[in-house]
């Protein structure tokens, strides 16, 4: 009987620890369709800026993560159903999203751009230049959001899309004659797709925007993700996980 009770008693005991153990962890979200910030790679290993961010947080906090994969359109819905603690998915600080979740600072920021076809005769970054066009974007984005409010109402077709890699594929087969998304990830893309293929047409005016780690409201872990930011921006760190990417400041 004694025997049998001390086995129940560290059968519980465990199972305390494991709770304890998976609350310590902090679940971290990116996209994974969002290259170079974040993608899958062809080990079915989530890669990208973000990740490596993520990961560089994490380090410097001396914290246990795990990072997962989750659906754009869904991101903020499963944070706040607390599927996962943090989003490093290059989310945009809005104060539209700031209505349902917080922000840690930025960790960088970048404007919206246009990519055409190689041909195209669109000239000019404006909404009197799109006017009987058809212009893609990701939905539930700061780019789709821009695109409907601006293009859309000056007459130009606006589709949405759940993934950017969806509205680049449709702009290189010639189904779109305009897209919009930030401009680090489509000059990824175009130098990926070759000059055969579109090009860059410019950038959108006063679009810069800042993007950071989103988190649940009240969550005492934005404090910790700002520290961390800070950490591995004056060590160097951030610099030499950028350089990975990109041969100029985002920050």
């Amino acid at each position: 009987m004694r025997v049998k009770t001390i086995l129940m008693a560290a059968a519980v005991l465990l199972a305390a620890t494991q709770l304890a153990q998976a609350e310590d962890t902090i679940r971290i979200a990116t996209e994974g369709a969002y290259p170079p910030f974040n993608y899958v790679d062809t080990d079915g290993s989530l890669k990208g800026l973000d990740v490596d961010i993520a990961k560089a947080l994490c380090e410097e906090m001396k914290a246990k993560c795990t990072i997962v994969q989750q659906e754009w359109d869904g991101m903020i819905p499963a944070l706040t159903a607390k599927k996962f603690d943090a989003i490093v998915a290059s989310m945009s600080i809005t104060e539209e999203r700031k209505k349902k979740i917080d922000f840690s600072n930025k960790y960088y920021v970048q404007p919206l751009s246009i990519g055409v076809p190689k041909d195209s005769k669109i000239t000019a970054v404006t909404p009197e230049a799109m006017k009987g066009k058809t212009i893609g974007a990701q939905g539930s984005t700061t780019q789709a959001d821009y695109a409907e409010d601006h293009f859309g109402k000056a007459g130009a077709e606006v589709k949405l899309y759940p993934s950017n890699d969806e509205a680049t594929a449709d702009l290189q087969n010639g189904r779109l004659d305009a897209m919009i998304t930030d401009k680090f990830v489509l000059v990824d893309w175009l130098n990926k797709a070759g000059k055969d293929c579109c090009k860059l047409l410019g950038d959108v005016p006063n679009t810069v925007t800042e993007v950071g780690i989103g988190l649940r409201q009240g969550d005492p872990l934005k404090e910790k993700f700002n520290a961390a930011i800070d950490a591995i921006v004056k060590d160097g760190t951030y610099t030499k996980i950028t350089r990975k990417y990109f041969p100029f400041d985002i920050y």
